[in-house]
């Protein structure tokens, strides 16, 4: 990783917001970490920081928030994902350790891989 970027994402608030999240959750299969209060595709691409994203549609946000997260996740060593609430607002999302995500299962596995093979 010679060039990894995390653009909005601060490494040290994801750790305390993980350590907080171990201390309360309680049966969740992930965790909200941050909501960023918005679904408009400008605005998350304005408080994220992914000024380089390709275009700026859906398809194309997604793999950018979809590469975030596995950087973030190798980084703080947990897995880590965006989704929307039911509101329609994004969120990062923690994926408790061993639990299976409907939709992130394969993502979250090939992760954890990932974080076996640097420890």
């Amino acid at each position: 990783m010679d060039d990894v970027k995390i653009y909005g994402l601060c490494l040290e608030r994801l750790r305390y917001q993980i350590t907080n999240a171990r201390k309360r959750m309680n049966g969740q299969d992930r965790f909200i970490l941050e909501c960023y209060n918005t679904g408009e595709i400008d605005d998350i691409i304005d408080i994220l920081e992914l000024y380089d994203i390709a275009e700026k549609t859906q398809e194309h946000l997604s793999k950018k928030l979809d590469e975030l997260a596995y950087t973030a996740s190798l980084l703080v060593r947990e897995s880590l994902t965006f989704d929307y609430t039911d509101d329609g607002h994004l969120g990062l999302y923690w994926i408790i350790p061993g639990r299976s995500v409907p939709g992130y299962l394969q993502d979250t596995l090939s992760v954890e891989r990932e974080l076996e093979t640097v420890q």
